[in-house]
């Protein structure tokens, strides 16, 4: 059972995609960054946010990611967490890490925002490998006249054949 007291929420926009790392016994440890904007402006009225690393823990039991699945970056999100202190020792040194696993996430936006974001993100991503095709094209090109160098002689090769 969690102490209620050591617990607490923030609201962010994720940073990027989860990332998944799969352990040994089947569970899944995930990992994101939320920017998460602090309670006063500067003197010139600007936010500032701070990007926040987070992780959370994935049962074996659980098929897939769970809720992770379901967020992507740009999502606004709420999530409850517990701080963690990690210590372990690296090259002799004592090191003390601080990690904030996520307890619960709750989505804040839309499943219709949320996936016209994504769509927008793949749409970017196709036109941008697009013209990185087009960009590679004329070098593709050239590829065939490299192929016509394993036509030497036995003898041009500076290694022995058997």
């Amino acid at each position: 059972m969690s102490n209620p007291n050591s617990t607490a929420s923030v609201i962010g926009r994720l940073a990027n995609d989860p990332k998944v790392f799969e352990n040994k016994d089947g569970s899944k440890k995930v990992m994101l960054t939320a920017f998460v904007d602090r309670s006063y402006t500067d003197r010139l009225g600007n936010r500032i946010s701070d990007a926040l690393p987070f992780e959370a823990f994935v049962r074996a039991e659980t098929q897939g990611t769970g809720p992770f699945a379901h967020v992507h970056k740009g999502d606004l999100v709420s999530l409850s967490y517990e701080p963690r202190l990690n210590r372990y020792t690296k090259n002799g040194a004592e090191v003390y890490e601080v990690k904030l696993e996520i307890q619960n996430i709750s989505f804040l936006e839309s499943r219709a925002t949320t996936q016209a974001r994504l769509a927008e993100r793949v749409t970017k991503a196709e036109a941008q490998n697009q013209s990185l095709q087009v960009q590679t094209a004329p070098v593709a090109a050239a590829a065939p006249a490299v192929a016509h160098a394993s036509a030497m002689q036995d003898e041009q090769l500076p290694f022995q054949t058997a």
